[in-house]
């Protein structure tokens, strides 16, 4: 069956959209409108895969910082300390396992 979620400011500049989800596993598109455009650190307890469906994005995994462009993909571990800035609009695909529940309710 399939699902159509809202999409939902997730920080300034980033917009989250659930795109699938089961109990096991969630797919999120993250819309970066802008250059400057913050993913805040934070960590969670789910396992996630991200892929750059386009822009270009600098990351942060557990003190250790990269780039990355459309096209690459890159697996957070469970409890990593992470985040991103946008150095070019575009768009991060993200899968977590298990499904990130906190994702399902609205925003306050």
């Amino acid at each position: 069956m399939i699902k159509h979620f809202p999409e939902v400011q997730a920080d300034a500049g980033v917009k989250r959209q659930v795109l699938s989800d089961s109990p096991e596993l969630m797919v999120v598109a993250f819309r970066f409108q802008a250059e400057g455009a913050e993913g805040k650190l934070h960590s969670h307890p789910h396992v996630q895969s991200t892929y750059v469906e386009s822009g270009r994005f600098s990351f942060t995994v557990d003190g250790e910082s990269f780039e990355v462009t459309a096209g690459e993909s890159f697996v957070i571990p469970s409890n990593a300390v992470h985040g991103c800035v946008c150095l070019e609009p575009g768009t991060l695909i993200d899968t977590f396992a298990p499904r990130r529940d906190d994702f399902l309710t609205p925003n306050p």
